[in-house]
């Protein structure tokens, strides 16, 4: 016999952990179903900036704004803008409104806030299909099934929860990622170190980037980018490092070597990952007892820096709408999509924009200007 849920939640990240949490807060307990074996299955990523309007919201919302802030790293929202040569164009060190933090130290944060048993480890979900009346029945891997009263797919980019409510599918943004780290960067490579900085650091030329963050740690991570044919990423055998390294290397000739070491002398696998987004503006009409957030619903690339902050955010405002309409889950998803549309669309079009600035011509001038007319335009 099927398990019934009121309320089903499929996908353990940000935004589905902030949903269930702040569902927690107002004394609904949903449950929550995520494809991972445990927590710690996978590393979650490198660093966050959250934003005060968004995920900083969503936090104080769900009660951990404290606990966000004992996880902050120092010094963190710095950011250098370099030319491929290793020369600095801009260096702001300037303390803001979006701290850093660790996705893995945010994720434990959520977990430990939530009653154990709420999230169902190991458990793929493979489809979904309607009942009637707002309820659905939901299939996982293993061949088991459970119904719902109100269901949301928090499941990332590739949801299947999403066909449910739309045909969108995401589509290659035409810029591929690859994943490095140099470990304890400050002892065994401080050339690099010292070049990249405390925080965030964009080197742009020739439609390519390497892109740095250093970690809590001290490890640097880098996304070495490159604007690519959808295939590139599936002609490279990337559990071949060296030859990886080599195939990468060839598109960075002529770059400062402090900055071609965050490939040469990367720890580990190298991991690559191309960009895809959903339609900009991608909405859906009121379909009965489900709804998306975060990627399923608003797929972007990271060069508006909202993808974890909207997602959070998102989280937080619908487990709002459903605890103040009790007894009436579709008005609290009118009220919480009618919101959601047009925010995630503005972020998704800048997102799209800054991301063809990058990889445009003359990328490095046009993104310190973007940065001075931010500065510029901020509140005094």
């Amino acid at each position: 016999m099927s398990l019934h849920h009121s309320i089903a939640i499929v996908g353990a990240g940000l935004g589905g952990l902030t949903l269930a949490r702040v569902l927690h807060v107002h004394g609904i307990d949903p449950a929550v179903y995520d494809l991972e074996a445990s927590p710690a299955a996978r590393d979650q990523g490198g660093m966050l900036d959250l934003h005060e309007d968004s995920a900083q919201a969503a936090l104080r919302a769900a009660g951990l704004f404290d606990e966000f802030r004992a996880i902050v790293h120092p010094g963190g929202e710095a950011m250098r803008i370099l030319d491929k040569d290793g020369t600095v164009r801009l260096q702001d060190d300037a303390e803001g409104d979006r701290p850093e933090v660790n996705r893995n130290d945010l994720r434990r944060i959520l977990l430990d806030s939530l009653p154990t048993g709420t999230i169902r480890w190991g458990a793929k979900v493979t489809g979904a299909r309607p009942l009637g009346d707002g309820r659905h029945e939901v299939a996982l891997a293993d061949g088991t099934t459970f119904t719902t009263d109100l269901l949301i797919g928090a499941d990332g980019a590739w949801s299947r929860i999403r066909p449910l409510l739309s045909e969108a599918t995401p589509v290659y943004s035409g810029v591929s990622f690859v994943e490095s780290d140099l470990p304890d960067a400050a002892t065994h490579h401080p050339d690099t170190a010292e070049l990249v900085g405390g925080g965030l650091m964009f080197a742009l030329a020739e439609e390519r980037g390497i892109l740095t963050h250093l970690e809590s740690d001290g490890t640097v991570h880098a996304y070495i980018a490159l604007r690519t044919t959808a295939d590139w990423v599936s002609s490279i055998d990337f559990t071949d490092t060296d030859t990886a390294k080599r195939i990468l290397l060839e598109h960075f000739d002529g770059w400062d070597q402090r900055l071609r070491a965050v490939i040469a002398d990367a720890d580990g696998a190298l991991v690559p990952r191309p960009i895809h987004a959903l339609p900009v503006g991608h909405r859906w009409d009121r379909t009965p007892g489900v709804t998306l957030l975060g990627d399923a619903a608003h797929l972007m690339s990271p060069f508006a820096g909202e993808g974890a902050n909207l997602a959070m955010l998102d989280g937080a405002e619908l487990a709002a709408a459903i605890a103040a309409r009790p007894g009436d889950t579709e008005t609290a998803l009118a009220d919480y999509e009618q919101a959601l549309f047009p925010r995630s669309e503005h972020s998704a079009a800048q997102s799209a924009a800054n991301l063809t600035l990058c990889f445009g011509p003359d990328a490095v001038q046009a993104l310190v200007d973007q940065m001075a007319q931010y500065r510029a335009d901020a509140p005094v």
